[in-house]
């Protein structure tokens, strides 16, 4: 028996929405989506920032086959090294300080969340987390508890108790966290489904001073903005401090699943022993994944700055001018254009898919605002007509 991708799409496969997109994919190349009539997309979301360095990337899809060659799935955590997992940890902590010199491999960001938050437990004692409003770090039970929005976490009670909610930028909230008891605070430098809102230096200074008076861990989530996505290899190098624990997803993986919780070698060693086998995965960091985001991380090391993210960013919010367009947030290329309403935003991205060749998204808590994450190796020329498309679809979207 055969079905058609359509048919079985919606016969078979469980919907995350009432009325998906619809768009029918058969191949990927650069920055570019293809449809089964050929129609090509330029993809302004990377797959919500998963493809930085475009689709189908020669020298990863080569390094996906040597890898293929040799062996698949073994035993990921337990006796045996894998030359794939054990290169892309050490690449890792060359890239990041002697603090961060381990990681964690999961198969996703949510994943990294929930294991940052039994690191977190285990190292201190303590049980009490702090996270923002409007945060989102992940699905899972675990993570799901450190959503502030009552609308996508009310019919998944009960969650895990003890969570505090502060705002964004709200210092005075800072100021008025409990002295003990807290095992550890999430941090998003830049909120990306509210709409890529930016963090105050003040702010996250107040937050990095708070978790070094109470020894509480400052768990900073980078699964979007990590890589090279906001202008520096990782966001909270622009801060000038450095995590207790760093979350990295999404780019990791080169295309594929992969996320990562890292932190010291001391506090790691904490998941080993009592209880041995503190935190399990059975996928997590396989030699698969784990050689296309060795060979990802070679690419982007070598190459972003060429990329000049902070620049051309600059320039997608100077061509975003539109008597319409209320604002552009974000750094780097985390960008959200908002609009006056969700379904303004929802006519301009179905426009910008018909009529334009253009392919976007909205954000989960701000889902007027048109999401921007394309490929860090997106061309200016490219970046012009993104913008015309965007400024056109603007124009159908408020006149409709």
């Amino acid at each position: 028996m055969h079905w058609s991708p359509r048919e079985a799409f919606f016969k078979h496969l469980a919907q995350t929405s009432p009325a998906p997109l619809g768009l029918e994919i058969v191949k990927a190349k650069g920055h570019y989506l293809y449809d089964q009539q050929g129609k090509a997309y330029l993809d302004l979301i990377s797959g919500i920032s998963v493809s930085s360095l475009g689709h189908q990337n020669a020298r990863i899809v080569q390094r996906i086959k040597d890898q293929a060659d040799r062996f698949l799935h073994t035993m990921v955590y337990g006796e045996t090294i894998q030359a794939p997992q054990s290169q892309l940890g050490a690449r890792l902590a060359s890239l990041l300080p002697e603090s961060l010199s381990v990681s964690y491999f999961t198969n996703s960001g949510s994943e990294a969340a929930d294991g940052a938050m039994k690191l977190a437990k285990r190292c201190t004692g303590r049980s009490r987390f702090v996270a923002q409003v409007d945060a989102y770090h992940g699905s899972g039970q675990g993570p799901l508890s450190l959503m502030s929005h009552d609308y996508y976490n009310q019919k998944y009670r009960p969650l895990l108790p003890d969570v505090q909610f502060i705002h964004q930028n709200d210092r005075l909230a800072v100021s008025q966290l409990p002295p003990e008891g807290v095992a550890g605070v999430f941090l998003e430098l830049v909120q990306a489904e509210r709409g890529a809102k930016v963090a105050d230096s003040a702010y996250v200074q107040d937050l990095v001073d708070y978790c070094h008076r109470t020894g509480s861990f400052l768990i900073v989530d980078e699964i979007q903005t990590g890589l090279g996505r906001c202008g520096t290899l990782f966001c909270f190098e622009q801060y000038g401090f450095v995590p207790d624990v760093l979350l990295l997803g999404k780019a990791l993986g080169g295309g594929l699943p992969l996320g990562a919780f890292v932190s010291s070698a001391e506090r790691m060693r904490a998941l080993s022993d009592k209880p041995i086998l503190g935190h399990l995965t059975t996928f997590g960091g396989n030699a698969l994944v784990c050689a296309a985001a060795d060979e990802s991380l070679q690419i982007i090391q070598a190459e972003w700055p060429q990329w000049k993210i902070q620049e051309r960013s600059n320039l997608f919010k100077s061509l975003l001018v539109h008597s319409r367009i209320q604002a552009v947030y974000g750094l780097g290329y985390l960008l959200a254009v908002e609009l006056e309403s969700h379904e303004v935003c929802m006519q301009a991205i179905r426009f910008l898919m018909e009529q334009e060749g253009v392919f976007s998204d909205w954000f989960l808590y701000e889902p007027r605002c048109l999401r921007l994450a394309p490929p860090l190796t997106m061309t200016e020329e490219e970046i012009h007509a993104a913008c015309a498309s965007i400024l056109r679809a603007v124009d159908f979207a408020t006149q409709s």
